[in-house]
């Protein structure tokens, strides 16, 4: 398993189904941004890192839908859970750090 961090970007072509791309960031450079272009006008949310990048619209890059909407809210709340399982991950690598001897001094 490497520990090394990385942006992995794949593009499966078959002639029997459409393309497919996978986009994986593992990198301490990864950003993330929202906004609303204003020449069209509509939202958008990039991910990006200098390797690669991951744009998301509406539907056909035009007006909102309620399919956008349910996408947005899915966008939304596995957000909230990424949020959630890194800071619970974090909180734990931070207690078995203070648990370990090195932390807490030499034996008497």
């Amino acid at each position: 398993m490497s520990l090394r961090p990385y942006t992995y970007v794949t593009v499966s072509l078959r002639p029997e189904s459409t393309p497919h791309v996978g986009v994986s960031f593992h990198t301490p450079t990864l950003k993330v941004r929202a906004g609303l272009l204003l020449s069209s006008p509509r939202p958008y949310l990039e991910l990006y890192s200098h390797e690669a990048n991951v744009h998301i619209s509406t539907t056909g890059a035009g007006p909102v839908t309620d399919a956008d909407l349910n996408t947005a809210r899915e966008i939304f709340n596995a957000a909230a859970r990424y949020l959630a399982d890194c800071e619970q991950l974090h909180a734990e690598q931070a207690d078995d750090k203070d648990a370990t001897p090195e932390a807490t001094g030499p034996a008497a």
